[in-house]
């Protein structure tokens, strides 16, 4: 007789394990609703309201913007997010009042982004970028009826912002500076009236003729076809990689900033201006 095979060992079976499932939209206004629930949810969600929840709004909204400049995916999935959430939690406040619910605003804004695209699903023509802007100003100027020019620039935006908008919707009506050289005239009269209030010593009247300056810088970058905002965002981002710098300079000299003069401060200033 043959002698007895060896039996071979048996290979595992490989077990296929379910990927967990990726939670939906609908989930995600399930758990909110839960959250809302007067029956054992959660009580600071029970305690906010709109007025409460709108600066979370706004913060989520800059955490996004902020994400874009760093190019992080991976926060800005996060971001967004968290975006999301700021829009189901103001649809479930609304339909708890019986006001609307998230979806009458995917409808909404739907049924809107159709409306204001002609071009793409309806028989209107569209070449370049700024044949779309017109044809979604007329659009949104027909959806508003007799709202006066102003009215619909929200007042919860950023201010410098919020001035730029203004005076765009103003320049579209007429009420705008020829050219750049008018912008500067009116500039040093403004920084001129400043500087009569600084004398004055009258706080009031100084805040006044500060904003009048801040209101025509914004005029300028319009007239330079400068984002105000993005403009000051990115020296903001400069001023602290410089500042940053500075005080790394100061450590590095074993000396503390407090004790330094202006003059070394700014010496120190421009070798990082100079980097």
């Amino acid at each position: 007789m043959p002698p007895a095979r060896k039996p071979r060992p048996r290979r595992a079976k490989s077990v296929k394990t379910a990927a967990p499932a990726r939670h939906s939209l609908a989930d995600l206004i399930t758990v909110m609703a839960r959250l809302r629930d007067p029956n054992g949810g959660c009580p600071w969600d029970l305690a906010q309201n709109f007025e409460t929840i709108a600066p979370y709004t706004i913060e989520e909204a800059y955490e996004v913007a902020d994400a874009i400049a760093r190019h992080d995916m991976n926060d800005l999935r996060e971001e967004l997010g968290d975006l999301l959430l700021q829009s189901v939690y103001h649809a479930q406040m609304a339909s708890e009042i019986g006001a609307f619910d998230l979806q009458d605003v995917i409808h909404g804004v739907t049924a809107k982004m159709i409306a204001r695209h002609p071009h793409v699903f309806g028989d209107g023509q569209a070449a370049s970028p700024d044949d779309v802007n017109k044809i979604w100003d007329a659009k949104k100027e027909q959806e508003k009826g007799s709202q006066r020019t102003l009215d619909g620039v929200a007042r919860a935006l950023p201010a410098l912002l919020r001035a730029y908008k203004l005076q765009k919707k103003a320049a579209k009506r007429g009420f705008r500076w020829k050219t750049t050289d008018d912008v500067f005239v009116k500039l040093d009269e403004e920084v001129n009236e400043l500087r009569d209030a600084i004398q004055s010593g009258h706080r009031a009247h100084m805040a006044e003729e500060l904003g009048d300056v801040l209101f025509v810088a914004v005029t300028l970058a319009r007239h330079l076809d400068i984002d105000p905002e993005e403009s000051l965002r990115q020296t903001n981002e400069k001023f602290i990689k410089r500042f940053n710098g500075m005080e790394s300079d100061f450590n590095n000299l074993n000396q503390r900033m407090e004790d330094a003069s202006l003059e070394q401060m700014l010496e120190l200033w421009r070798r990082q201006k100079n980097k």
